[in-house]
Protein backbone atom coordinates (compact mmCIF):
# COMPACT_ATOMS: atom_id res chain seq x y z
CA UNK A 1 0.00 0.00 0.00
CA UNK A 2 3.01 2.38 0.61
CA UNK A 3 4.34 1.54 -2.45
CA UNK A 4 1.47 1.89 -4.37
CA UNK A 5 0.84 5.48 -2.41
CA UNK A 6 4.82 6.49 -3.50
CA UNK A 7 3.73 5.98 -7.28
CA UNK A 8 0.61 7.84 -6.88
CA UNK A 9 2.73 10.90 -6.23
CA UNK A 10 5.02 10.47 -9.01
CA UNK A 11 5.03 12.10 -12.45
CA UNK A 12 7.47 11.84 -15.72
CA UNK A 13 10.21 12.90 -14.58
CA UNK A 14 12.31 15.91 -15.81
CA UNK A 15 16.13 15.50 -16.37
CA UNK A 16 17.38 18.83 -16.93
CA UNK A 17 19.89 18.13 -19.68
CA UNK A 18 19.99 19.92 -22.59
CA UNK A 19 16.85 21.88 -21.42
CA UNK A 20 16.30 25.21 -20.84
CA UNK A 21 15.33 26.10 -17.46
CA UNK A 22 14.87 29.75 -15.67
CA UNK A 23 15.37 30.20 -11.88
CA UNK A 24 14.13 33.16 -10.17
CA UNK A 25 16.40 34.44 -7.39
CA UNK A 26 19.58 33.24 -8.92
CA UNK A 27 22.04 35.50 -7.48
CA UNK A 28 22.36 34.08 -4.05
CA UNK A 29 21.48 31.28 -1.67
CA UNK A 30 19.70 28.27 -3.51
CA UNK A 31 18.86 30.04 -6.48
CA UNK A 32 23.08 30.83 -7.12
CA UNK A 33 23.46 27.14 -5.81
CA UNK A 34 20.30 26.03 -8.52
CA UNK A 35 22.03 27.86 -11.46
CA UNK A 36 25.32 25.88 -10.94
CA UNK A 37 23.39 22.62 -9.90
CA UNK A 38 21.52 23.19 -13.41
CA UNK A 39 25.03 23.32 -15.65
CA UNK A 40 26.81 20.63 -13.76
CA UNK A 41 23.72 18.22 -14.94
CA UNK A 42 24.09 19.34 -18.48
CA UNK A 43 21.55 22.53 -18.83
CA UNK A 44 21.54 23.81 -22.63
CA UNK A 45 20.07 27.48 -21.28
CA UNK A 46 19.63 28.88 -17.89
CA UNK A 47 18.19 32.11 -17.48
CA UNK A 48 18.87 33.60 -14.23
CA UNK A 49 16.86 35.90 -12.90
CA UNK A 50 17.80 38.87 -10.01
CA UNK A 51 16.96 42.20 -9.08
CA UNK A 52 20.13 43.42 -9.05
CA UNK A 53 23.12 42.97 -11.30
CA UNK A 54 24.21 39.26 -11.79
CA UNK A 55 27.52 38.03 -13.59
CA UNK A 56 28.26 33.98 -14.61
CA UNK A 57 31.18 32.86 -16.17
CA UNK A 58 29.34 30.17 -17.99
CA UNK A 59 28.27 31.02 -21.57
CA UNK A 60 24.92 28.77 -21.17
CA UNK A 61 23.82 31.41 -18.23
CA UNK A 62 21.52 34.38 -19.53
CA UNK A 63 20.79 37.24 -16.48
CA UNK A 64 17.61 38.71 -16.34
CA UNK A 65 17.04 41.63 -14.25
CA UNK A 66 13.49 40.47 -12.71
CA UNK A 67 11.84 41.70 -9.70
CA UNK A 68 8.90 38.70 -9.66
CA UNK A 69 6.32 41.82 -8.11
CA UNK A 70 7.42 43.62 -11.05
CA UNK A 71 4.82 43.14 -14.13
CA UNK A 72 6.92 45.03 -16.81
CA UNK A 73 10.32 43.54 -15.40
CA UNK A 74 8.29 40.14 -15.90
CA UNK A 75 6.99 40.54 -19.71
CA UNK A 76 10.70 41.61 -20.86
CA UNK A 77 11.48 37.97 -18.94
CA UNK A 78 8.59 36.60 -21.38
CA UNK A 79 10.60 38.22 -24.31
CA UNK A 80 14.00 37.46 -23.50
CA UNK A 81 13.24 33.25 -23.29
CA UNK A 82 12.50 31.92 -26.47
CA UNK A 83 12.28 28.12 -25.17
CA UNK A 84 11.37 26.82 -21.59
CA UNK A 85 11.17 23.20 -20.42
CA UNK A 86 11.35 24.26 -16.33
CA UNK A 87 10.40 27.54 -14.73
CA UNK A 88 12.20 27.47 -10.84
CA UNK A 89 10.05 30.02 -8.79
CA UNK A 90 12.83 30.31 -5.83
CA UNK A 91 12.60 34.25 -5.26
CA UNK A 92 11.01 34.90 -1.44
CA UNK A 93 11.35 36.91 1.18
CA UNK A 94 11.89 36.23 4.74
CA UNK A 95 11.38 38.90 7.91
CA UNK A 96 11.09 38.57 11.44
CA UNK A 97 7.59 39.63 12.58
CA UNK A 98 4.42 39.24 15.39
CA UNK A 99 1.87 39.85 13.09
CA UNK A 100 1.31 43.40 14.71
CA UNK A 101 1.74 45.22 11.26
CA UNK A 102 -0.47 44.02 8.20
CA UNK A 103 2.08 45.36 5.78
CA UNK A 104 4.77 43.08 6.77
CA UNK A 105 2.18 40.00 5.83
CA UNK A 106 0.85 41.52 2.87
CA UNK A 107 4.55 42.35 1.55
CA UNK A 108 5.27 38.11 1.89
CA UNK A 109 1.90 37.78 -0.42
CA UNK A 110 3.60 40.43 -3.23
CA UNK A 111 6.71 38.12 -3.43
CA UNK A 112 6.02 34.97 -2.29
CA UNK A 113 2.36 34.42 -3.65
CA UNK A 114 1.53 36.60 -6.19
CA UNK A 115 5.21 37.29 -7.57
CA UNK A 116 5.22 33.61 -7.89
CA UNK A 117 1.71 33.29 -9.62
CA UNK A 118 2.97 36.22 -12.16
CA UNK A 119 5.86 34.32 -12.95
CA UNK A 120 4.03 31.18 -13.62
CA UNK A 121 0.80 32.66 -15.69
CA UNK A 122 3.26 34.63 -17.83
CA UNK A 123 5.53 31.29 -18.41
CA UNK A 124 2.87 28.53 -18.75
CA UNK A 125 2.37 28.80 -23.01
CA UNK A 126 6.01 28.25 -23.45
CA UNK A 127 5.79 25.41 -20.64
CA UNK A 128 2.85 24.10 -22.57
CA UNK A 129 4.33 23.84 -25.45
CA UNK A 130 7.75 21.74 -24.24
CA UNK A 131 5.07 19.56 -21.69
CA UNK A 132 7.60 21.06 -19.05
CA UNK A 133 7.50 21.83 -15.56
CA UNK A 134 6.60 24.17 -12.78
CA UNK A 135 9.07 24.32 -9.39
CA UNK A 136 7.81 26.21 -6.53
CA UNK A 137 10.11 26.78 -3.56
CA UNK A 138 7.49 26.52 -0.22
CA UNK A 139 9.11 25.60 2.90
CA UNK A 140 8.11 23.22 6.00
CA UNK A 141 6.36 26.21 7.49
CA UNK A 142 3.87 25.59 4.88
CA UNK A 143 3.16 22.85 6.39
CA UNK A 144 2.64 24.72 10.21
CA UNK A 145 4.06 27.78 10.95
CA UNK A 146 7.20 28.79 12.38
CA UNK A 147 5.86 31.72 15.07
CA UNK A 148 9.05 33.60 14.59
CA UNK A 149 8.25 34.38 11.43
CA UNK A 150 4.64 34.12 10.63
CA UNK A 151 3.73 36.52 7.80
CA UNK A 152 6.13 34.10 5.72
CA UNK A 153 4.75 31.05 7.02
CA UNK A 154 1.76 32.90 5.78
CA UNK A 155 2.49 33.25 2.35
CA UNK A 156 4.24 29.63 2.08
CA UNK A 157 0.71 28.07 3.19
CA UNK A 158 -1.34 29.87 0.49
CA UNK A 159 1.65 29.40 -2.19
CA UNK A 160 1.29 25.40 -1.11
CA UNK A 161 -2.08 25.70 -1.85
CA UNK A 162 -1.74 27.59 -5.01
CA UNK A 163 0.50 25.14 -6.33
CA UNK A 164 -1.92 22.24 -5.23
CA UNK A 165 -4.54 24.12 -7.44
CA UNK A 166 -2.23 24.83 -10.48
CA UNK A 167 -1.06 21.37 -10.29
CA UNK A 168 -4.83 19.90 -10.75
CA UNK A 169 -5.35 22.80 -13.73
CA UNK A 170 -2.16 21.99 -15.23
CA UNK A 171 -2.47 18.09 -15.57
CA UNK A 172 -4.55 18.00 -18.98
CA UNK A 173 -1.94 20.42 -20.35
CA UNK A 174 1.04 17.71 -19.84
CA UNK A 175 2.20 20.46 -17.70
CA UNK A 176 3.91 19.15 -13.65
CA UNK A 177 4.26 21.34 -11.39
CA UNK A 178 6.12 20.33 -8.10
CA UNK A 179 6.25 21.82 -4.55
CA UNK A 180 9.60 21.95 -2.73
CA UNK A 181 9.04 21.11 0.94
CA UNK A 182 12.30 22.74 2.32
CA UNK A 183 13.75 22.90 5.58
CA UNK A 184 16.44 25.19 7.15
CA UNK A 185 19.23 25.62 4.30
CA UNK A 186 22.18 27.91 5.37
CA UNK A 187 21.51 30.51 3.51
CA UNK A 188 21.39 34.95 4.50
CA UNK A 189 17.66 34.15 5.14
CA UNK A 190 18.01 31.27 7.78
CA UNK A 191 21.43 33.31 9.02
CA UNK A 192 19.41 34.18 12.56
CA UNK A 193 17.61 30.34 13.08
CA UNK A 194 20.13 28.80 15.15
CA UNK A 195 19.37 25.27 14.10
CA UNK A 196 21.39 22.57 11.66
CA UNK A 197 21.04 23.65 7.79
CA UNK A 198 21.57 21.78 4.91
CA UNK A 199 23.97 23.68 2.57
CA UNK A 200 22.62 25.28 -0.66
CA UNK A 201 24.27 23.06 -2.89
CA UNK A 202 22.97 19.35 -0.85
CA UNK A 203 19.47 21.37 -1.32
CA UNK A 204 20.07 22.29 -4.65
CA UNK A 205 20.75 18.55 -5.60
CA UNK A 206 18.01 17.45 -3.36
CA UNK A 207 15.54 19.68 -5.67
CA UNK A 208 17.01 18.22 -9.33
CA UNK A 209 16.63 14.93 -7.48
CA UNK A 210 13.22 15.20 -6.97
CA UNK A 211 11.94 16.94 -10.20
CA UNK A 212 14.55 14.02 -12.41
CA UNK A 213 12.14 11.69 -10.17
CA UNK A 214 9.22 13.18 -10.97
CA UNK A 215 8.05 13.25 -7.51
CA UNK A 216 5.04 16.04 -7.09
CA UNK A 217 6.16 16.99 -3.54
CA UNK A 218 9.66 17.14 -3.01
CA UNK A 219 11.78 16.75 0.04
CA UNK A 220 15.59 17.91 -0.54
CA UNK A 221 17.10 18.17 2.77
CA UNK A 222 17.30 15.69 5.88
CA UNK A 223 14.86 17.61 7.65
CA UNK A 224 12.19 17.92 4.83
CA UNK A 225 12.78 14.17 4.01
CA UNK A 226 11.70 13.41 8.19
CA UNK A 227 8.09 14.42 6.95
CA UNK A 228 7.80 12.93 3.21
CA UNK A 229 6.49 9.51 4.19
CA UNK A 230 3.74 11.22 6.67
CA UNK A 231 3.01 13.80 4.14
CA UNK A 232 2.58 11.80 1.04
CA UNK A 233 0.67 9.35 3.00
CA UNK A 234 -1.51 11.83 5.19
CA UNK A 235 -5.03 13.38 5.11
CA UNK A 236 -3.66 16.74 3.38
CA UNK A 237 -2.51 14.98 0.22
CA UNK A 238 -5.42 12.65 0.04
CA UNK A 239 -7.81 15.70 -0.08
CA UNK A 240 -5.96 17.60 -2.68
CA UNK A 241 -6.28 14.47 -5.07
CA UNK A 242 -10.01 14.00 -3.94
CA UNK A 243 -10.80 17.56 -4.35
CA UNK A 244 -8.16 17.71 -7.62
CA UNK A 245 -11.00 15.33 -9.30
CA UNK A 246 -13.72 17.99 -9.08
CA UNK A 247 -11.16 20.43 -12.01
CA UNK A 248 -12.59 19.26 -15.69
CA UNK A 249 -10.51 17.34 -17.98
CA UNK A 250 -10.32 19.91 -20.14
CA UNK A 251 -9.78 22.93 -17.60
CA UNK A 252 -6.71 25.11 -18.69
CA UNK A 253 -4.49 28.06 -16.99
CA UNK A 254 -3.66 30.46 -20.09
Amino acid sequence: MARDNQIAHRHHGLNIASKSVLITGANRGIGRALVDEALRRGARRVFAGSRGPMHHRDARVTPLTLDVTNPTQVRQAVEAVDTLDALINNAGIALYDDLSDPNVIEQHLQVNVIGMLRMTLAFVPLLKRSKGAIVNHLSLAAVAPLPIIPSYSISKAAALNMTQSLRAHLASDGVTVHGVILGPVDTDMNRGLDVPKASPAAAAGGIFDGLEAGEEDIFPDPASAGIADGWRGGVAKALEREFGAFVPAQATVS
